[in-house]
């Protein structure tokens, strides 16, 4: 050790050396004993991280080297089961059973882009909670359509970046949205014919599945007619496949498998005579009246008649907090970038319905 010049008194700093790659840096850490990589990883998944800022802890361990992802990826559960977002592959697996993940998002109407974020405290959203950033959409206008590109990065927004999530396009009028996700929703998948169908390169939530466009839901507001002052009817299409594992040649090999559909409508509002008008029960995590505000149930499926509604388990709901902040609150069977893209079709005058 050696004092460098221009350093103040008594400061001491390592003398200059070789410098070391990125490859051996990498190589340095690879070294490290398999076990002893998934004992640390699994203590501080153990360590009561439940919520981001502390469970940033894992995935610094998993951002150290290949093998570090590796023991990372061999100790955490995957959201259904851990109920918490971790990585982005997070993103793209269905929510927990028994309660909901709580997101909020942020609105900036000049520039018609939104941001989603995880929601840091159990209580109702402000501008107090900064949250953990996972998504941002911008909005398109495509001729006669409108498209909203979802990516992991807010400054990145185009198709052909290894961000790009997926995209929610709507009809003229606005009512009826399609969403397509930049990888397949189960083993087999084709992608999407449409005009618009290209080769991507959104490595960063699975980077063993090819990507492109594929329609993996719809959203669908009813007409109004009588042109009567009411809440929106919403009817939600989606496919939500779930997570299969296998043995193959002792590996054990994850495969996304089809499950069929899964339908889901808008919860009945009730007419409140002292208040006169519509109201939903929120739990108090909605605070400021809109025709955007809406929860979501399963309703059974015509094709599957195996398939059970149920009014009382919202999947989602949706509603504004203030003038630009809504809260976003989601559970199995949706993911999150699904979530994301349904919620979004709510931004907007709906020029049929209201």
């Amino acid at each position: 050790m050696a004092a460098r010049p221009g350093c103040g008194e008594g400061e001491v700093v390592p003398m200059e050396g070789p410098a070391v790659t990125e490859e051996e840096d990498d190589d340095r850490w690879s070294r490290l004993l398999p076990e002893l990589v998934a004992e640390v990883v699994r203590r501080v998944e153990a360590s009561g991280g439940e919520r981001w800022p502390a469970r940033k802890d894992v995935v610094s361990c998993a951002s150290v080297c290949r093998r570090w992802r590796d023991a990372a990826a061999a100790v955490v559960q995957p959201l259904p089961e851990s109920g918490k977002i971790t990585f982005p592959s997070s993103l793209k697996q269905s929510g927990p059973k028994d309660f909901p993940i709580q997101c909020f998002i942020k609105r900036n109407k000049r520039n018609s882009m939104f941001y989603l974020y995880l929601g840091l405290s159990n209580n109702l959203i402000a501008t107090k909670d900064k949250g953990k950033f996972l998504m941002a959409a911008r909005r398109f206008r495509r001729g006669a359509h409108t498209e909203y590109i979802i990516s992991l990065d807010a400054d990145d927004l185009s198709q052909g970046s290894g961000a790009y999530v997926g995209k929610l396009r709507s009809d003229f009028w606005g009512t009826n949205f399609k969403i397509y996700d930049s990888q397949a929703p189960y083993n087999g998948a084709k992608a999407s014919s449409t005009r618009s169908i290209r080769r991507f390169g959104s490595r960063r939530i699975s980077p063993q599945v090819s990507s492109g466009n594929f329609d993996v839901g719809q959203v669908s507001y009813k007409y109004n007619l009588l042109k009567s002052r009411g809440p929106r009817r919403m009817l939600c299409t989606m496919e939500c496949p779930s997570i299969q594992e296998t043995w193959e040649n002792s590996l054990n090999v994850k495969f996304l498998k089809r499950t069929g559909t899964t339908v889901l409508r808008n919860k009945a509002p009730r007419w409140h005579e002292h208040l006169q008008c519509w109201c939903l029960n929120f739990h108090g995590r909605v605070t400021v009246a809109s025709v955007k505000n809406f929860q979501l149930v399963a309703t059974t499926n015509p094709s599957h008649p195996d398939s059970v509604g149920d009014d009382e388990t919202v999947i989602l709901q949706f509603g504004k907090v203030d003038s630009d902040i809504f809260t976003m609150d989601y559970r199995q069977p949706l993911s999150a970038f699904q979530a994301f893209a349904i919620c979004l079709s709510s931004f907007g005058t709906k020029l049929a319905c209201e």
